[in-house]
């Protein structure tokens, strides 16, 4: 002990246990304190500082938007005689309530992320009160009782029947987000193939390309069509120079920006034109948000395990509408045994990603997936994509650039010139390039509300004709474009 002058005596007593207990107590009295195991710290909260270790009120460098220290909800310690008055528990009472008007009031103007504000789960509710963790494998049951693997497996079989793989053949869970599944995806396939390189378009989400840095993993990025979708012309060319290594790729349907869906089976065909054999690949499907909305569009590509694909994930925060992040991951079977191991600690195996998992998720997707079905999925699905054709022949006769791939209910247009309003309706951006993502929690008056602001909008944004509205021919195809070039 630096400074007290007194050593702590951890060296190992005759029966064999650590003494340690006995010198913290000898310390306490060589400083003038008795010790007492009941005693109340007086002052237990320390200053508040920054992270830096300055004074918190000199403030703080803002980066990528608002800072959230000018306007956190401060944690306070409750008076002494707080049981007895109850003042504690009424004002976080009206905090709640409080922060429950501004979800709904963010809620009337989202529509730039991908996610379905479109459900109700209040017959869970009783399940609030139970601490609910899958840890270790599904398939499993481990010694913590509190579980809902009977849900999960439940999920899992459901989504093994829609990606066409028999129940004896997969191996999967219910993941804490999206970017797990990809994280999953992409360690299966640098299992499987140590010395695979990762191949994704440049479009990929961008964990994919943080998988790659965290596997250390060589990382080739494939270009793309104007659509978004993967380039095969160049992904050819990318593969050719290293056909002596084993090939992981990164597979999306329905890209971050574009929605773009890129063309399994040409991906296939590909690799094969360019000698690689069905065991020298593995194909990771990303299907975040149109994994489970593709199954349901007509003349859709099919993404199936009949095909030479070794995993599949999807969100379940987004189409689903379950209300916190979480995903599903499939693979075969076959492969999971290169990445799990047994752990006693919890009388089970593991080959997740995570160690405690939600185990809540489970059950908001399976009660989802039970009141809507298949049929039920469909019928979102066609709302979705009639609502967004709606939205881009809308813009479209506005006078603004638009686009809508043909398998997508994302529709890209020119980025909005006042970023106020695009934090106003939480748009997601990238360069000139703005996009608003139809789930089915976007109805055709939300829509309507929307381009009547930014038709308003742009009336004042453009109207001393000093600025114009950006060129988006590059981006989304001058035949989608309607800047003064191009209209």
């Amino acid at each position: 002990m630096v400074g007290s002058g007194v050593e702590v005596n951890a060296t190992m007593s005759s029966n064999g246990s650590l003494a340690i207990g006995k010198s913290m107590e000898r310390l306490r009295v060589a400083n003038g304190e008795s010790f007492d195991p009941t005693t109340v710290v007086s002052e237990p909260v320390p200053p508040v500082a920054d992270s830096n270790g300055g004074d918190a009120e000199k403030g703080r460098e803002i980066v990528l938007g608002k800072n959230v220290h000018t306007m956190c909800l401060e944690v306070t310690e409750p008076d002494a005689d707080d049981e007895s008055t109850g003042d504690k528990e009424a004002y976080m009472a009206s905090v709640l309530a409080r922060y429950r008007k501004t979800l709904v009031e963010r809620t009337k103007y989202h529509l730039g992320y991908p996610y379905n504000l479109d459900f109700d789960y209040g017959a869970l509710a009783q399940l609030q009160h139970f601490s609910i963790n899958n840890l270790g494998d599904p398939f499993i049951e481990s010694n913590y009782g509190v579980h809902s693997r009977q849900f999960e497996v439940g999920v899992l079989d459901w989504f093994a029947r829609l990606w066409e793989i028999e129940k004896n053949d997969y191996w999967g869970y219910i993941t804490n987000c999206g970017t797990e599944g990809n994280l999953h995806g992409i360690l299966v396939g640098r299992e499987v193939f140590p010395d695979g390189i990762l191949y994704a378009s440049k479009e990929s989400h961008y964990s994919v390309f943080k998988a790659a840095r965290m596997y250390r993993m060589e990382c080739v990025k494939v270009a793309t069509l104007i659509t978004g979708e993967i380039d095969c012309t160049d992904f050819k060319r990318k593969l050719l120079p290293n056909k002596d290594k084993p090939a992981i790729i990164n597979v999306n349907i329905g890209t971050t920006v574009k929605g773009a869906v890129d063309d399994l089976d040409l991906v296939i065909q590909t690799l094969e034109e360019c000698g690689y054999s069905h065991d020298r690949f593995y194909i990771h499907c990303d299907g975040a948000l149109f994994g489970l909305m593709m199954p349901f569009v007509k003349k859709a590509p099919k993404v199936s395990f009949k095909k030479p694909i070794g995993s599949v994930s999807v969100s379940g925060h987004k189409f689903v509408g379950c209300p916190m992040p979480c995903g599903v991951q499939l693979t075969r079977l076959q492969h999971i045994n290169a990445l799990s191991s047994n752990v006693e600690y919890l009388a089970s195996r593991d080959a997740t990603i995570m160690g405690s998992r939600n185990g809540h998720a489970p059950i908001f997707l399976w009660y989802t997936l039970n009141r809507k079905g298949y049929k039920g999925f469909q019928k979102e699905v066609q709302k979705c994509l009639r609502n967004a054709h709606y939205l881009k022949d809308r813009l479209r006769e506005a006078g603004i650039s638009a686009m809508l791939n043909e398998l997508s209910s994302t529709v890209v247009f020119e980025r909005p010139r006042d970023e106020e309003f695009v934090r106003r309706w939480q748009l997601a951006c990238e360069g000139n390039m703005a996009h608003v993502v139809v789930m089915p929690s976007v109805t055709v008056e939300k829509l309507d509300f929307f381009l009547n602001e930014i038709v308003q909008g742009r009336s004042i944004w453009y109207k001393d004709g000093k600025v114009h509205p950006p060129c988006l021919a590059a981006d989304i195809g001058s035949n989608n474009c309607s800047c003064a070039l191009h209209k």
